[in-house]
Parts: C-alpha cells; sequence; structure tokens
C-alpha cells in the first residue's frame, strides 16, 4: 500500500463525551450537545475558532458528561473517534442547546488527560490513517482474501435493495471506488447495529480484526433482507390474485343487481365515491372538476396531507344539492291561514308571501325574490322567516350574519388554505339537502370589515337575482345555481347596510306593535306558550286583557314583545310556585300512612294557622284555582311598575313641548326642555346633540329673532332682541343617549316659543317635522313609528307635516280614531296647533308682558 496525502490529528485534542451513539470513522452522525463541559467546548472552540483546526474534536463513546461542572470527569473510553465539525446549530427551547453534525476521520487513543476544565483536553496519540488508495491492480492483490469476502458481502447487501433510490446507487458506486480498508466502518454505521457493535468494531484496531468482525454483521442483514422480500412477494401475489378475480365477478354478475358489486365496494371508498360521481346529476362543468380530482386521488398515497383534501372536496361535490329540490304549496287559501295563524298583523308582509305564491302559479320558474325585512326588534322578523318557509313547504336554514368579518364566511376559502372549507352558503344547502330552500340572512345590517375583507361586498353576488345563477364559492371553484333559493334578509335599519347591497333587496318595512295588537298577540301566542313552558293549564291561572294592558304600559316600553314575554314568563313562574305548593300540602294532607296521634294533630294545626289569618291578598298561601291575575298580583310578581304617564307633570311649565323620534326600536316620545337667564346672548345646547340637531336649534331661535314683533315676543327685559342680556340653555333628556336628525326643528321652536311667551303647549300635544330659516315644515320619515310612540304615551294630538300626510294611511284605523292629525305647512300653523286658543298675531303686548313680568 502506498500514501498519497495521509492527514495528520493534532496532538492534542479537546474531548466531546457521547453515551447516545458511536462514531465510526468516515460516517457521519448528528449530537446533540446541552451538558455544561460539552456547551463550553462548542462555544469556547468551534463557535470562536477561526482555523480548520480548531473544527476538529475528540469524540469519546460510551461517556456521559457530567451535569455540572463541579462534578468530576467519569472514566473515559480508551479509544475515540477524530471527527471534524461540519455544522453547529443552536437553540433555546426547551434549553439551551447545540446540535452538532460531525464526521468521522480516524480512531487514536487517549495518553493523558491534560486538563479537565473548562472542558477536558487530552493528548492523544493516532492509530490509523486517513488515505486515499489509488484503485489499482496492484492494490487489489495486495487486499487478502479476507478483504475479497467481505467485498463480496457488501455488494450482495447493496444489489438486493432498490437500485432507482440515489442513495443506494451512490453506495454502489462507493464500493468501488473507496479503499477495501476504509469499508467496515462505513457499512457498519449504514446496516442495523447496536451501539455494542459499533463499540467493539471502534476498538478492533487491527484491520484483520475488523474485517471478521463486520462480515457476521453483513450476513445477518442479507438474512433480513431475504426473509423480507420473501413476505412481500406472497402479498403482491394475493394482490394479483384479488385484483384477477374482481373483473370476473363483475363481468358474470346479472344485469341490474348490485348485490356483487357492492359487495366488492363496501370497503373501497374511493370506487364508492367514483361512483357517487358518476350516478350523480351535476352539470357537466363540476362532472368534468370531479372526474379530473377522483383520477388525481387515485394516484396519491394516503398519507399526503392533500390526499385528504381532495377526498373531502369531491364527498362535498357528491352531497350537494345540484338538481334536487322540493315542491312548492301553492294553494294561497291555505298559505293564508297559515300566516294569519301563525302570525298576528304584518298585513303588507304576508301580501307580498301570497302575491310570490300567486306569480309561482302561473309561472313555474320564476326566480326567487331577494326580500329584506326591516324593523325593530322582537316584532317577529326572523319567525315570519320560519313561517314562510313553512306555508311554501320548504326546507329553512338561518345564517347568522351578526359580527362576521371576513368575506370567506360567504364564499369560502381557497383550496391552497391548510383547513380551508366552503361558505355558509354552500354549507347551508347542503345542510338541507335541497337546491330552494328558504335562506334567512340574520341581521345583515351588523356585518363588520376587516382585513379579511368586506362580507357586504360578498353578499352582492349571492344576493343578486341576475347573477346568482352561477354563484361560485371560492372552495367549489365550481359555479352553483342559487337562483331558486329565496333569500330572507333581516335588520333593524338600513342606515348601516351598503347602498349597493341594499339596492338589490326589496325593503319591506316591519314596524312596531299598537297596543291592541300586542293585546291580541299576548293572548292568541305569547300566553298559550308560557303556560305549556311551565306546565300550567287555563283552568289554573287567568290573565284578563285589563291585567295585560297594565304590563305592556306600565312594566314594558317596547316596539317588540320580547319583554312582555318575559313578563309573562315571570308570571306564570311566581303561580307556578304557588300550584306546586298546593298540590304538596294536598297530598301531605290526604297521605294516610302518616303516624297518628297528638304529635300529627299538633303539626296539622302549624300548617294550618298561618291559612286562617290569611288576608285575601296574600299570595304565599295554597290559592283556589283559578288563580286571577290583577293590578295587586302585578304588584306582587313584578314589583312597582316601571314607566309612568308623566306627560301632564313634564308640561306645567313653559319652556317644555314633547318631540317624537324614530330609533331603531321603534318611536319614542322626546322631551325638549329650555330656560333662560341674565347673559351675553349665549345659546347652550347639551343631551349628546348631533350636528344636524344643533342646527335645527339654531334654525329655531333665528326665525323666533326674526318674528320676535310679529308674535310680540320679549326678553325678560322687555326687548324684542330676545338674545339681548340673555342666555338660552336647552336641553334634551336622557343625556346618556345619542340623538341627531332634522326632525326635531319645529319641536325646539314650540318650546322656545313657550319660553318666551310664558304660555304653556298643551300637554296632550306632540310634533315633528324640520323646519328651514323661512319657517317652512319639511317632511321626515318614520311617521308610523312616531305616531305609535305617541299613542302608547296616551297623547291625543300630533302635529306632523303636510307633506306626510300620505304616510297616515299605514297607521292602524284604531290607532287613527284615538288621535287628532295636525298637519302643517308652516310654524305658523305648528304654533297655532300646540297653544291652547292659538298662538296668533292678534295677542295683546301688555297682556304678555305682564305674564311674563309676573
Amino acid at each position: 500500500m502506498s500514501s498519497l496525502s495521509p492527514i495528520q490529528i493534532p496532538s492534542r485534542l479537546p474531548l466531546l463525551l457521547t453515551h447516545e451513539g458511536v462514531l465510526l470513522p468516515g460516517s457521519t452522525m448528528r449530537t446533540s450537545v446541552d451538558s455544561a463541559r460539552n456547551l463550553q467546548l462548542v462555544r469556547s472552540r468551534l463557535l470562536k475558532g477561526t482555523s480548520l483546526q480548531s473544527t476538529i474534536l475528540g469524540v469519546i463513546p460510551n461517556t456521559p458528561d457530567p451535569a455540572s461542572d463541579a462534578q468530576d470527569l467519569p472514566p473515559l473510553h480508551r479509544i475515540g473517534t477524530a471527527a471534524l465539525a461540519v455544522q453547529v446549530v443552536g437553540s433555546n427551547w426547551p434549553k439551551p442547546h447545540y446540535t452538532l453534525l460531525i464526521t468521522g476521520l480516524c480512531r487514536f487513543q487517549i495518553v493523558q488527560v491534560i486538563k479537565e476544565k473548562p472542558y477536558p483536553v487530552a493528548k492523544v496519540e493516532q492509530l490509523d490513517w486517513l488515505e486515499e488508495f489509488p484503485n489499482t491492480c496492484k492494490t487489489r492483490e495486495e487486499l487478502g482474501e479476507l478483504s475479497e469476502q467481505f467485498y463480496k458481502y457488501a455488494v450482495q447487501l447493496v444489489e438486493m435493495l432498490d437500485m432507482s433510490v440515489p442513495a443506494v446507487a451512490k453506495l454502489r458506486r462507493l464500493l468501488d471506488s473507496l479503499p477495501r480498508e476504509a469499508l467496515p466502518d462505513i457499512l457498519t454505521s449504514i446496516i442495523r447495529t447496536s451501539n455494542k457493535e459499533k463499540l467493539q468494531i471502534l476498538d478492533a484496531v487491527s484491520l484483520e480484526e475488523r474485517f471478521k468482525m463486520t462480515i457476521p454483521l453483513l450476513v445477518r442483514q442479507i438474512e433480513g433482507l431475504k426473509l423480507l422480500q420473501k413476505t412481500r412477494k406472497h402479498k403482491q401475489d394475493d394482490d394479483k390474485r384479488v385484483i384477477a378475480i374482481r373483473p370476473i365477478r363483475r363481468i358474470t354478475h346479472i344485469p341490474g343487481t348490485l348485490e356483487d358489486e357492492d359487495e366488492d365496494e363496501d370497503n373501497d371508498d374511493i370506487v364508492m365515491l367514483e361512483k357517487k360521481i358518476r350516478t350523480s346529476s351535476m352539470p357537466d362543468q363540476a362532472h368534468k372538476v370531479c372526474v379530473k380530482e377522483i383520477k388525481r386521488l387515485k394516484k396519491m398515497p394516503q398519507s399526503m396531507p392533500e390526499y385528504a383534501l381532495t377526498r373531502n372536496y369531491l364527498e362535498l361535490m357528491v352531497e350537494l344539492p345540484w338538481n334536487k329540490s322540493t315542491t312548492d304549496r301553492l294553494d294561497i287559501r291555505a298559505a293564508r291561514i297559515l300566516l294569519d295563524n301563525d302570525h298576528y298583523a304584518m298585513e303588507k308582509l304576508k301580501k307580498r308571501v301570497l302575491e310570490y305564491l300567486a306569480v309561482r302559479q302561473l309561472k313555474n320558474n320564476l326566480k326567487g325574490p331577494i326580500l329584506c325585512f326591516v324593523g325593530p326588534p322582537g316584532v317577529g322578523k326572523t319567525s315570519v322567516g320560519r313561517s314562510v318557509a313553512k306555508t311554501l313547504g320548504r326546507e329553512f336554514h338561518r345564517i347568522a350574519l351578526g359580527g362576521v368579518c371576513d368575506q370567506s364566511d360567504i364564499r369560502g376559502h381557497r383550496r391552497t388554505y391548510v383547513g380551508s372549507m366552503p361558505g355558509r352558503i354552500i354549507n347551508g344547502l347542503k345542510t338541507v339537502g335541497v337546491n330552494n330552500p328558504v335562506f334567512l340572512l340574520d341581521e345583515v345590517d351588523k356585518l363588520g370589515k376587516s382585513l379579511q375583507g368586506d362580507p357586504a361586498a360578498a353578499l352582492l353576488e349571492v344576493l343578486d337575482p341576475e347573477q346568482n345563477h352561477n354563484f361560485t364559492d371560492h372552495y367549489l371553484n365550481v359555479a352553483f345555481d342559487l337562483s331558486q333559493v329565496l333569500f330572507i334578509a333581516t335588520a333593524n335599519t338600513t342606515a348601516t347596510i351598503p347602498p349597493a347591497l341594499l339596492d338589490r333587496m326589496e325593503i319591506i318595512q316591519v314596524p312596531g306593535y299598537t297596543q291592541e295588537e300586542k293585546i291580541e298577540i299576548a293572548h292568541r301566542h305569547l300566553i298559550p306558550k308560557q303556560l305549556e313552558q311551565h306546565g300550567l293549564t287555563p283552568q289554573q291561572i287567568q290573565i284578563p286583557q285589563v291585567t295585560t294592558l297594565d304590563i305592556i304600559t306600565r312594566y314594558t316600553r317596547e316596539a317588540g314583545v320580547r319583554s312582555l314575554d318575559r313578563k309573562l314568563g315571570a308570571i306564570c313562574r311566581a303561580v307556578a310556585v304557588k300550584v306546586a305548593e298546593g298540590q304538596h300540602r294536598e297530598a301531605r294532607l290526604d297521605r294516610p300512612d302518616v303516624a297518628e296521634g297528638e304529635g300529627y294533630r299538633e303539626h296539622i294545626v302549624e300548617d294550618t294557622k298561618p291559612e286562617s289569618i290569611s288576608d285575601t291578598t296574600d299570595l304565599a298561601l295554597p290559592p283556589e284555582m283559578p288563580i286571577l291575575i290583577d293590578f295587586h298580583a302585578l304588584k306582587d310578581i313584578l314589583g312597582p311598575p316601571m314607566y309612568e304617564m308623566e306627560v301632564s307633570e313634564r308640561l306645567s311649565q313653559p319652556g317644555v313641548a314633547i318631540g317624537l323620534a324614530w330609533t331603531p326600536l321603534g318611536g319614542e316620545i322626546m322631551f325638549v326642555e329650555a330656560s333662560r337667564m341674565d347673559g351675553e346672548g349665549q345659546l347652550t345646547l347639551t343631551g349628546q346633540l348631533g350636528d344636524v340637531m344643533k342646527e335645527s336649534a339654531h334654525l329655531a331661535i333665528s326665525w323666533l329673532r326674526s318674528n320676535a314683533k310679529k308674535y310680540h315676543l320679549t326678553n325678560a327685559s322687555g326687548s324684542f332682541d330676545l338674545l339681548e342680556n340673555t342666555d338660552i340653555h336647552l336641553h334634551f333628556p336622557a343625556g346618556a343617549v345619542t340623538k341627531d336628525g332634522p326632525s326635531a326643528g319645529v319641536t325646539i321652536a314650540t318650546c322656545l316659543a313657550s319660553l318666551f311667551s310664558g304660555r304653556l303647549v298643551c300637554s296632550d300635544v306632540a310634533m315633528t317635522g324640520e323646519i328651514t330659516l323661512r319657517g317652512l315644515v319639511l317632511p321626515v320619515g318614520g311617521i308610523k313609528d312616531k305616531v305609535l310612540a305617541a299613542h302608547r304615551a296616551g297623547l291625543k294630538r300630533v302635529i306632523i307635516p303636510q307633506r306626510n300626510e300620505k304616510d297616515l294611511e299605514e297607521i292602524p284605523g284604531n290607532v287613527r280614531q284615538d288621535l287628532s292629525f295636525v298637519t302643517a305647512t308652516c310654524l305658523d300653523e305648528v304654533l297655532n296647533a300646540a297653544f291652547d286658543g292659538g298662538f296668533t298675531v292678534s295677542t295683546r303686548p301688555g297682556l304678555l308682558n305682564s305674564k311674563l313680568l309676573a
């Protein structure tokens, strides 16, 4: 043998102590460094060193490094491997450590340990040399019979592996290119051996001994591979036999019977999925996509993440109701009866549903309308949607949009994302299983917007009858026809709905209920429902209409009936307690197995004594059936009344007027209060007013100042300049509630006119309307809700703009009978209607001044 470029290691080496694996010359190994001395070695030697010599370490196997520097070094293994540190990777989790990639160079023997801290350093003696041997005939002749035998076994082992794998082909080439002396160490590190066997090979310094110890390890590995290949061959033969049998069975089965085919395909999910795709009635475009995906699925191994994604996609495609629909019930008479039984009032809404049914009788392929019910909470918008589905005989699905701020909730995620899923529209269709359900998009006015997109913009395609026949969900990536779906959206206000989305929907206003409607709803629907929920019967409790009216006027103030329903539930719970107590006492008195005697009679006396001194209004005692709920019972159960009629009290002094306001919860009455004091002519506005309402206040005071002489309005000093040495304070009570809008203009003007004239505004008059600088009264919105609020508050006269007279047709007839309406075109007419005896120009100045000075 001849050496061309021998590499000699340093005579002193830092020692890396390992106990997990054994590094042999010529092999590569990763090892974790987390002990004190090894960490110090990496930081001081490897990370700070700049020369090639600083990357050479002495790896000592089978020697654990102590956890602390204070502990002494354990006995070191005599022979180690000089290694080259190729890579160092550090991490702080779960604790500071390094991972080293090291390559073995040659063996060495420890002569003497020079130092132990901060890391061990030893004087070493090199045992073998890392040399390159030429691949010549002379070299082969010098190798003995032992190396030839080893080489034969090594080639046999490698050729039993799959040569198409690049690593196996490279190993085969290395067998011919590397010197025979290096092969035992390299192959020992590759084949399956224990650390103990590797340690024996490392300790074998003699080349002949190394060959003798490695050959049995190669033979053992070869026998194991032969056994494995034999087992695999049997399994492949069985699979081929099964595959060969299946086509025969399919050919020989009788046409029209699927027993044999189903028996074969029950456990084959892909075949079943392919069959569903073949028999489904999806459009051609969707069918082509499914066929393409099923071909990809067959070629994928089940361990790939994309396998599950593709399979879920195909299962969704076959489950969607592409052409499955329900038949509509088009009997208009039955539909009218069903709607009337489920809901009281709501005539406009019922009329629209019946119109849709009538047109469907004449035209089968009518596109589903896009309806939007707008009204305050608690008026039954959501339950009406469910009743519409029941009337049509369609499936019903509710989608809550409140707080949704991601467009993917509507249109789905693209399948490139992990955890992608379809949007709520496609999921809802999968849930109901038909393509013509009733979809209720609840709280569409409460959609949000975020960095993930605008869901309101995504709804534009869904709620457009001209576009939703080919709605494309990002997950499906295939068009789906939504034109047969009846979409019903609900909202409390249209102010927060984008104009483009609002334009695509047919708005149907669902106003608040009148007192008479609430009484009918309570006795037709709410009270029977509460009695059933609490296990009561009409023979046990009676709630007359007078009591219901007291609950509506004194304990609730709302446009809907939710609070009324809760109050009725509280009454039923209180009655249920009394009924249960009465039954318990009757059962205890009638029980025959109770012990007799003096003690028993005393027990009865104690129980009956409170009953004998009871008072007729004490509901704590077992009552006589049925229990009648009157005003006294209401006070005991619900407490004192929460709301009182305070109109007459609030209008007991000049400078107060009643306005009408619209809120998303329905209409409300609004008091406007004004006072004046000595000052510098400033106008103070309080009550959380918006800019529009502040401008209305300035308009009112400007109009009154310009017409002060006409109406003989003066300040406290008798001057027609109302703001001369006078400050005015306007306040709108309920200061915590934000208020804005132009409809308070006439109320502010009337309030200030009352202040400067010293006359009282009529206590039963409310008003609404926008004013101009010329004193004209302009129309406003929400007339129906405002009139209903005035009716609930017990007012008798309402002043509205003349151009709003057309809105009175929407008000129920009984409300119009109870109220007197005054239509006004200018502020002169408003003032004449707001004050007793009118507010005319002919008022005598002397009488006016005497009132102000009084």
